[in-house]
């Protein structure tokens, strides 16, 4: 964390970390620190042995939640492995952070000790300031009916590139909506599991979005719910996208743009 603060970010650029799962820490040039659905336990193995499937974590917890220290904390729906009350709940920082996300994820941000003036709802074209964060909230089709309150974020620092990013979702023509704010980056669910995007319908929406660069994800936490990124990248190249195919590594520092 002391590393992400530190880290230098170029005027009109964007940097940010991939800790796994759809969980990203994103830093502006004026050095706003925003993350999107930190998953940094190993909570969803209980929740898989009641299931009868294996939610083991596969990807190493590379920050605590007692170390995060971020200004905007949000999250894109109520499912544990992207709103998780474990790691709410050892945040260090839940007096000075703000809070963001759908009223299921708002109700456990409350329910883990956040305090209500922190707690700012969100919903599909809702837009949102902080800073020089600028959050719009995009739609996103529901995969499963324990949580009906899925979404998606365009999220832009300044006059910085804009990053689309899909969370959890089925397909949906109504997707394609983001495409009209003219998002540089889409970081896409790929992994077809649980009515989650696969592959090639995350493709066909790169190809409907046109950003300049797409990177997937949530393919790598759980070994039963896992694929290939290089399909995604072959999904990109046999519809052609147009996207730069953009693999991450977990925990390294990536820039985009300035």
């Amino acid at each position: 964390m002391a590393d992400i603060r530190a880290f230098p970010v170029p005027k009109g650029g964007l940097a940010f970390w991939w800790l796994g799962q759809n969980g990203f820490i994103f830093k502006s040039p004026e050095g706003t620190v925003v993350s999107t659905d930190l998953y940094l336990t190993d909570s969803c193995a209980a929740l898989g042995r009641e299931m009868g499937v294996d939610l083991g974590r596969a990807v190493p917890v590379l920050l605590k939640p007692e170390e995060v220290d971020v200004d905007v904390f949000t999250c894109t729906h109520n499912h544990q492995d992207h709103t998780d009350p474990e790691t709410i709940r050892g945040l260090r920082n839940k007096d000075t952070a703000l809070f963001i996300g759908p009223h299921p994820s708002c109700a456990i941000f409350g329910n883990e000790g956040v305090e209500a003036g922190r707690i700012q709802p969100a919903w599909p074209q809702g837009e949102f300031e902080h800073r020089d964060l600028r959050l719009r909230g995009t739609f996103a089709l529901p995969t499963d009916t324990s949580d009906l309150n899925h979404m998606g974020f365009l999220l832009q620092f300044g006059n910085g590139p804009k990053v689309y990013i899909t969370g959890d979702t089925d397909y949906t023509e109504l997707l394609e909506e983001a495409g009209a704010h003219s998002p540089d980056l889409v970081i896409t669910v790929i992994n077809g599991g649980f009515n989650n995007l696969s592959h090639w319908e995350a493709a066909r929406l790169v190809k409907a979005v046109k950003p300049k660069a797409a990177i997937p994800c949530h393919y790598d936490m759980f070994r039963t719910n896992a694929v290939d990124p290089k399909m995604f990248e072959a999904s990109l190249q046999i519809q052609g996208a147009g996207a730069r195919y953009w693999e991450l590594r977990h925990g390294g520092a990536n820039v985009f743009g300035g």
